[in-house]
């Protein structure tokens, strides 16, 4: 969030407002704001790569504790704000961070992993008091510093973690070059370009801070000289409300986003003007043909995706045109060099799944772990994955059927759950669906959903009949549920991703799933 340009160009403009309460951060404010927390780094010893944590709820401090960091030439580690003491611990201690930035609404899990977490020199609560020479409050801790930057900017980053959604978090780690921070990151160039973010645009997060996505695009906004309107969480009703309130002209969702928008009252859906709208992104969790297409119909070809995990590895997009043509796919590469492989590392023929590889984009290792860096590497070091499968058509889109790790191998038979899950979630009585195996004595693992009914629907044998119908009349035989279980809620994370090895465990027990 590198904001001394902007702070001279246009002081008084908002940099960010809270959605909720209006609070309003100017260009000048947020520059000081980071100016004096970068002080308070140096103060601390804190130098050049050096790791510190933020574990914050979206407040209106969470920006500065970003680009204080950016301007110090340090990684920064956002953490996920809903993880236990323990979790945050793990993190904590893994990445080697000195410091730790939380919150008053976090403080007691902070509190607690501190406990396990001896390397952290200095907790700082970002929106009220210290408690001790520890634990210091962010006020009293920047008093009188400097509003004007630090002698040695310098250029730094994030050091985000995988969500863990199949095992351990492993931090994400890239090189990072001595430059002073006016001058981005060049995978921020690519994507200022490919977002088509512009100077005066009004940009709504509408998703986690501590997620790379809302991350890069809410950076990118101010780096550009936009104004980002950052929701404390996700309505439906009132996203609709901010676009209309606040002129948004730029916006980034995850499909279960859309999911909740699309099954609004039509009087509600069509109540709000969203003509403002340029350009509306979604990524970071499949999103099901059916839902983009209705998507597409109600804002307009406006909507463009892409894929690419965190490890920067490649990149693929596509607007709403290419996707038409093409239905289904996450789009053509535009960043690495892509390679679909079978499980001897040969190449898969058009049309065929395989594991996607791409001959690494950007270079990436996994923070003390040198085990897990390899193992997501070829044996020649040339290319690398994160475990997805999928395949390339006649045209070079390409189209993900799963990730590898939820493979359901049932009979000799592979198969992938995602299609299962696509479709269930357009049933009008579906709010959230997941799906993967359980043992089988005879078939080694069957397919199983577990469903989150929408509000006022009653779960039960009726329902799960209708649903197991449903699916019949769609998918092959081998790939519809056997049993549907129900929850009043699924383990989604607020990024979108489905922490579906949460609800597979606990159908395996201490039996040894063939789903690594």
């Amino acid at each position: 969030m590198y904001t001394g340009k902007h702070a001279r160009l246009r002081p008084l403009q908002p940099a960010f407002i809270m959605a909720s309460t209006g609070e309003t951060v100017t260009y000048r404010e947020l520059e000081a704001r980071s100016n004096r927390l970068a002080h308070l780094f140096r103060q601390r010893g804190l130098k050049r790569l050096d790791h510190y944590s933020i574990f914050m709820e979206n407040n209106s401090r969470y920006l500065e504790t970003c680009g204080a960091g950016e301007r110090s030439g340090l990684y920064f580690t956002c953490v996920n704000s809903y993880l236990t003491a323990g979790e945050l611990a793990y993190i904590l201690n893994n990445s080697q961070s000195r410091l730790l930035i939380t919150s008053l609404a976090k403080l007691d899990v902070a509190r607690e992993a501190l406990k396990e977490a001896p390397t952290i020199e200095l907790c700082i609560v970002a929106d009220g008091p210290g408690e001790s020479e520890r634990i210091v409050g962010l006020a009293e801790a920047t008093a009188g510093l400097p509003a004007t930057p630090i002698a040695d900017e310098c250029v730094g980053t994030a050091m985000l973690y995988s969500s863990g959604t199949t095992g351990r978090p492993k931090g994400i780690l890239r090189p990072l070059p001595e430059q002073p921070p006016v001058q981005q990151l060049p995978i921020f160039d690519f994507l200022e370009k490919l977002w088509r973010y512009r100077e005066g645009m009004i940009y709504l997060s509408p998703a986690p801070l501590y997620h790379s996505a809302p991350q890069a695009a809410v950076n990118l906004t101010i780096r550009v000289g936009g104004t980002a309107i950052i929701m404390e969480n996700f309505d439906p009703e009132r996203y609709l409300q901010l676009v209309e309130q606040w002129g948004i002209t730029h916006t980034q969702l995850v499909p279960t986003m859309f999911s909740r928008m699309l099954k609004l009252p039509e009087e509600i859906r069509t109540r709000y003007d969203l003509s403002s709208l340029e350009v509306a992104i979604h990524a970071a969790a499949p999103c099901p043909a059916q839902v983009k297409e209705d998507m597409i119909k109600w804002w307009g070809p406006i909507i463009h995706e892409y894929y690419g995990a965190t490890e920067g590895l490649g990149f693929t997009a596509c607007d709403s045109a290419q996707w038409l043509a093409h239905r289904g796919t996450v789009g053509k590469v535009l960043f690495g060099d892509l390679h679909i492989l079978d499980e001897n590392m040969q190449p898969c023929p058009v049309g065929t799944a395989g594991t996607v590889w791409f001959k690494t984009g950007s270079p990436f290792e996994y923070f003390n772990d040198p085990e897990r860096t390899r193992e997501a590497r070829s044996a020649d070091g040339t290319m690398s994955t994160v475990g997805d499968v999928g395949y390339v058509d006649a045209d070079g889109y390409l189209y993900l059927t799963d990730r590898a790790t939820f493979m359901i191998i049932s009979g000799g038979v592979n198969i992938y759950p995602q299609e299962c899950e696509n479709l269930l979630i357009t049933h009008p009585k579906v709010a959230d669906a997941a799906v993967f195996g359980v043992p089988n004595p005879d078939l080694g693992e069957e397919v199983k959903a577990v469903i989150q009914p929408m509000s006022g629907i009653t779960p039960g044998p009726a329902l799960e009949e209708e649903l197991i119908a449903f699916c019949r009349q769609s998918l092959a035989r081998q790939k519809v549920p056997r049993s549907i279980d129900f929850e009043k809620e699924l383990p989604r994370l607020p990024t979108g991703k489905l922490y579906k090895r949460l609800l597979r465990d606990r159908y395996w027990g201490n039996k040894t799933s063939r789903i690594v």
